[in-house]
């Protein structure tokens, strides 16, 4: 997020105010997009320095655990004076590379390779330079240097960086890594000091005083390529890919603009399950991070056989285009059984009817009768869920089958039982060994009561929101669950103690779709990872060589999604059984201390007499794009008003989405959808924090205490950066804002053009445990 320059003052002369404000806009447009590789001047570059990069190709060929990586950029010296200086390029901080090039042109450039530890105090130094600090996202990173030969004004001249990266064994996968840069769709931006260059025609001769703008987005183009034989789907926990399989050949493409840290995984093929783990763990003693992957091999042929029960609401308030997209949606469900299946259909408004008074087989003459049975659903009357639910779990499954229930309604109990609390417990008495998948439709739906139905038994709840369509949201889950792989799955040892696993309880596997958890370590070193599952009613075992290393700044996207797993468990805990404070003091800490948002941690400092109330009650106070709102702790169960209506609707579908995220992707398109707005330029979120600009400095918005102790840091000196290292849950705010002041536990750091330069370890020390609260 680029920060505005101040305007020039009014009481200036006009030539002044004129060129000044040219300089402001210049600077504002000269900006390079994507950091990937990018040109920096020489220590005393000449005042029209102009060069910009206008595209990006990158092609990887993975062969055997080898990927070649070709990268060719163009550039452009827009400005008149020679473009000369270091052409710098990041590298995944960790890797290793081995057969380094480097040309410009048809020239061989000399150039060096350099590990992270060399590389940051490079990155640190950038950023004294420009006072700019877009670049802190690559400390951490390794570079590529080399000084290139001048570039002519107005020439184009094009690099090309070729190496060799072996990939890490990460379980029964491959680890590629890439170092895109550029999170935030910046990179580095020019010096500051440096007026920006006015155009020069084809012919090299100046004739208007205008600048062209470089483009906001240069264009990047990344695909890599393998063998497709012995390989099963690649999968991304950092953006989501388009793979295509052709001609024996496999190639991996970004869905999407390539931004940040682009991690691949390429499984080995296995005959069961492959399982891939990658691990991440700072410095300073904490915990670790993993990753583990479940990824089906081709095991359609010997999965377990299911016992489905399609359980839908046909109230009154189901006519019309929900009642249809819902027929449509059944025959789905029934075209994705298998002849070994068993189903049943049932149906509720006032009283509950079925398909059937016993399973149904899924033959063709069964089949058709079921679906001349859905095509007779009329929409009318009240809502029996209490009725409906007692029905679905009537039927036993024996232990070779896997039951399914697959329940929809969009109202709230009104005929029969309709205490959503009493509902539940005995849905949970009766369920068995019966996974519950719910749909709530609309936002008269009871988010308490489908919640807890799926939270007992290993199922999900979803959310379809007016506008959205019930039979897509449906085929999408009969898609996924119509080859279960392996069911009741358990990590039945480890070479490290495994903590706080996301999910708690491991969902079952199906085939076409990896199975992706996220976890804490505790201890370090390697050894055998052990997996039990059933299928088809006898257990399998697996395993997998796992390292768990005492360090490793790799994979440093973990973390973040770990956390994000372990908020929408808490917030569900929290709509189930109530805000005790405890709970909402561990959801506040976790979302401050990895940048998500929470409705616990985002106040506004405009409205102090607010905060104090919501202080007394234990309210929490959001932001909204309508203003401000306050939110009172849930009760166990939740009061109606609570656990219903739209903010219910929305609060619950955002914590299923953080439960289930699987990639960086994934969280950051979650965390935006969630985001509130607020209104007018004088408020920013940014990483889950609320800023407020007061006095010129951006600070975080919170309840305010006398007794909190405000360090001051200057900008960009050895202790701002100490401080990152420490705590880098911070990059995100000061690559944005500046100068900002942030509220931890026990202190607040304010990061200004005073304070101080250095720190001692003790003192570094102590500021990180009060910042955190430990």
């Amino acid at each position: 997020m680029r920060q505005i320059p101040k305007l020039p003052s009014p009481f200036l002369p006009s030539a002044v105010r004129r060129t000044t404000l040219l300089l402001i806009l210049a600077l504002l447009a000269a900006a390079p997009a994507a950091a990937q590789g990018w040109i920096d001047p020489l220590p005393s570059p000449p005042r029209d320095w102009g060069v910009v990069k206008l595209r990006t190709d990158v092609r990887v060929e993975v062969t055997s655990r080898v990927a070649e990586v070709e990268v060719e950029e163009w550039f452009e010296n827009r400005g008149g004076g020679l473009g000369e200086g270091d052409y710098l390029y990041p590298l995944p901080g960790e890797a290793v590379f081995s057969n380094f090039s480097l040309y410009q042109g048809d020239l061989e450039l000399r150039g060096e390779t350099m590990d992270a530890e060399r590389a940051r105090g490079i990155y640190e130094e950038i950023v004294r330079r420009q006072k700019d600090p877009a670049l802190i996202e690559l400390v951490g990173h390794g570079l590529v240097r080399a000084r290139i030969f001048p570039i002519e004004p107005g020439q184009r001249r094009k690099i090309t960086l070729r190496y060799t990266q072996v990939l890490e064994r990460a379980g029964d996968a491959l680890q590629f890594r890439y170092a895109a840069g550029g999170a935030t769709g910046t990179g580095p931006r020019p010096h500051p000091e440096i007026p920006q260059p006015q155009p020069l025609p084809r012919g090299g001769e100046r004739t208007t005083p205008e600048r062209r703008p470089a483009p906001d987005a240069v264009p990047l183009a990344f695909t890599l390529s393998a063998e497709a034989a012995g390989l099963g789907r690649p999968f991304s926990p950092t953006h989501e890919l388009d793979v295509e399989r052709r001609d024996g050949r496999l190639r991996v493409r970004p869905a999407a603009d390539l931004r940040g840290d682009f991690t691949a995984f390429l499984p080995l093929e296995r005959d069961l399950v492959g399982v891939t783990l990658a691990a991440h763990r700072p410095t300073g003693g904490e915990d670790g991070y993993f990753l583990l992957t479940l990824s089906p091999g081709d095991a359609a042929a010997g999965t377990t056989p299911r016992d489905v029960t399609a359980v839908v609401d046909v109230s009154g308030s189901m006519a019309g285009e929900k009642m249809a997209q819902t027929r449509q949606a059944l025959h789905q469900l029934l075209g994705s059984l298998q002849a070994e299946d068993r189903f049943r259909l049932v149906a509720f408004s006032n009283g509950v009817r079925t398909s059937g008074e016993t399973w149904s087989r899924a033959t063709a003459a069964e089949l058709a009768a079921a679906r001349r049975w859905i095509d007779g659903l009329v929409a009318e009357g009240g809502t029996n869920i209490a009725g409906a639910l007692a029905e679905a779990f009537r039927l036993p499954s024996p232990e070779e089958r896997l039951p399914l229930v697959v329940f929809l309604t969009d109202g709230l109990p009104t005929v029969g039982q309709t205490e959503p609390e009493r509902i539940a417990a005995a849905a949970e008495g009766e369920r068995g060994r019966a996974r519950v998948f719910a749909f709530g439709v609309g936002y008269d739906v009871n988010t308490y009561l489908l919640d807890r139905l799926s939270a007992a038994g290993r199922g999900s709840t979803a959310y379809v929101q007016p506008g959205e369509d019930v039979e897509t949201a449906l085929g999408t889950l009969a898609a996924k669950i119509t080859h279960p792989v392996l069911t009741d799955l358990e990590i039945a040892d480890a070479p490290v103690r495994l903590v706080d696993v996301q999910p708690g309880r491991l969902p079952d596997l199906f085939a076409g779709e990896e199975l992706v958890l996220f976890g804490r370590y505790q201890g370090a070193g390697g050894g055998t990872l052990r997996l039990t599952g059933r299928r088809a009613g006898r257990v399998e075992r697996f395993q997998v060589h796992a390292e768990f290393p005492s360090h490793t700044q790799a994979n440093d996207f973990i973390p973040r999604l770990w956390a994000a797993r372990k908020l929408g468990e808490l917030d569900r805990a929290v709509r189930l059984n109530g805000a005790d404070p405890e709970l909402v003091e561990e959801i506040r800490r976790t979302a401050l201390r990895y940048g998500l948002l929470s409705e616990y941690t985002s106040y506004l400092v405009q409205e102090p007499a607010m905060q104090e109330q919501a202080l007394r009650t234990g309210d929490a106070v959001a932001v909204t794009g309508g203003g401000l709102r306050r939110q009172a702790p849930a009760a166990a169960p939740p009061a109606p008003s609570r656990a219903t209506g739209a903010v219910a609707v929305q609060g619950a579908e955002s914590a299923r989405q953080r439960r289930e995220v699987r990639s960086a992707a994934e969280l950051d398109a979650a965390e935006e959808k969630a985001q509130d707005s607020a209104a007018g330029g004088a408020t920013r979120t940014v990483a889950g924090r609320t800023f407020a600009l007061d006095g010129g400095v951006w600070v975080e918005a919170g309840p305010r205490r006398d007794a909190t102790e405000a360090v001051a840091i200057r900008l960009y000196g050895d202790a701002y950066f100490a401080l990152l290292r420490a705590l880098p849950e911070l990059e995100p705010v000061l690559a944005a804002l500046s100068p900002v002041e942030l509220r931890g536990a026990e202190i607040a750091l304010r990061f200004g053009g005073e304070g101080a330069e250095r720190l001692s370890a003790e003192r570094l020390a102590q500021l990180t445990a009060a910042f955190r609260g430990r």
